[in-house]
């Protein structure tokens, strides 16, 4: 269930940024998925003050995993030894190409999601296409 994976999110971000939960100035993006709109969620969200974002519905341009996350996981994955053995192989090189993202990589992908935002705002919500950063 999507709350089970908020928690620990919560929980990091009590310890590792505690300023930003006591004033509640951090923020939550996700996407329209169902799981992520039910009266479960939305009340979890209400009692633990988090502040959601929410894209517009079929707003791929603004998906951070999908212009930035994946395409650059399987660029490098795919310079690594091809094909994979198993899963628990493709588990172990994967995991070992995420940590390798800096805290600039996620700085990087927040401001092209920023110019992605304003691009989508701009369209009225339409799609915009892919080819922006």
């Amino acid at each position: 269930m999507y709350i089970d994976t908020f928690r620990p999110l919560r929980d990091a971000v009590r310890r590792k940024r505690p300023e930003k939960l006591r004033n509640n100035i951090w923020f939550l993006l996700h996407d329209n998925a169902p799981s992520h709109r039910s009266v479960l969620v939305k009340d979890f969200f209400a009692k633990n003050n988090v502040t959601t974002l929410e894209r517009p519905s079929s707003s791929p341009d603004l998906a951070a995993a999908d212009f930035y996350l994946f395409p650059g996981l399987k660029s490098a994955l795919k310079r690594r030894r091809w094909p994979f053995c198993d899963t628990t192989d493709i588990i172990i090189n994967a995991t070992e190409e995420l940590r390798r993202i800096s805290q600039y990589g996620f700085q990087e992908c927040f401001q092209h999601l920023y110019s992605r935002w304003q691009n989508c705002i701009d369209a009225q919500g339409d799609h915009f296409g892919g080819n922006i950063p």
